[in-house]
């Protein structure tokens, strides 16, 4: 039978698809449980309209994998912080146009365009194309652009 973290590595955020729900943080855990295997989730925030999805996907994928009891536990202590995006996937949220967070505690004074790399940008909106993103735009190239509010 293949690890169930692999499995799960393999399983794409559906709002971010360059990226997985483990390099996201969102699994936080997997341990064999009485009769089947359980999967620690923790949403990136608590109204995610994601979730159910993420759930869906991982009881598919791990039943079809061989595991014939699949539970999933959505954990939401602690919350769920952008620190436990992995370094590998916050290149991939800049590739694909996203301006990846910086440490929580470090809340940056200016977001880097993810597309030309200038300082130079805007908060238009608090909120992006969903609640855990805002939108910029970049001021050299004008270019707008979501970014990973950290949390």
């Amino acid at each position: 039978m293949v690890d169930a973290w692999q499995i799960l590595a393999g399983i794409s955020d559906p709002e971010i698809p360059v990226v997985s729900i483990v390099e996201l943080g969102i699994v936080r855990e997997v341990t064999q449980a009485a009769g089947g295997i359980e999967v620690a989730i923790t949403p990136t925030y608590s109204g995610c309209p994601a979730i159910h999805m993420i759930e869906e996907e991982i009881v598919g994928r791990l039943k079809q994998a061989g595991y014939a009891e699949v539970r999933v536990k959505t954990v939401l202590a602690p919350a769920w912080s952008t620190d436990w995006i992995a370094p590998a996937a916050r290149d991939k949220l800049k590739n694909y146009g996203i301006a990846p967070p910086g440490r929580v505690n470090l809340y940056p004074r200016s977001v880097e365009c993810p597309r030309c790399g200038a300082a130079r940008t805007e908060r238009v909106s608090e909120f992006g194309s969903t609640a855990c993103k805002a939108h910029y735009r970049c001021l050299e190239c004008l270019e707008p652009f979501d970014f990973f509010k950290p949390l």
